[in-house]
């Protein structure tokens, strides 16, 4: 997906606040700790520095929710990551996304009152939310022998 693909698939997915640009997009994507997972009606991108990795955003379509695009892109996350702990933000109000993450394993940790601005609605708290990430399994060098009893 190009930059101007995850700025329009954002723009339907998050109607309430304001969507990413294009510009934001190619801005992330071109630093180096940033990730993009995708499928063909969503995608998630995430920043992991120092063991720790923080979803950025999570959008599928919304013709195409309800379908396990979101669930499959967030255990590709956390599968993947190469960190200990994952940690995101999400609206208070965003109740579908907030099953998932606990579904997930993610434990809300503290709250960020009114931050969320909408158009023609209330703000909403951003509910900040961390799991412990499955263990990476060590990789062993080539040529060494594993020590069996």
């Amino acid at each position: 997906m190009t930059p101007q693909d995850l700025a329009a698939l954002h723009r339907l997915a998050f109607t309430a606040e304001r969507p990413w640009s294009a510009a934001e997009f190619a801005d992330l994507l071109a630093e180096p700790h940033v990730s993009l997972l995708q499928r063909p009606q969503g995608f998630a991108l995430s920043r992991t520095v120092a063991q720790e990795s923080e979803l950025l955003t999570l959008a599928v379509h919304p013709d195409h929710r309800r379908r396990h695009i979101a669930d499959a892109l967030l255990t590709e996350w956390m599968q993947t990551a190469q960190a200990d702990h994952a940690f995101l933000e999400v609206a208070a109000d965003n109740h579908a996304a907030l099953a998932l993450y606990r579904k997930h394993g993610f434990a809300e940790t503290g709250r960020r009152t009114a931050y969320y601005r909408r158009a023609d609605a209330p703000l909403a708290d951003a509910v900040l939310m961390t799991a412990a990430l499955p263990r990476r399994q060590a990789v062993e060098s080539p040529g060494i022998p594993s020590k069996t009893g």
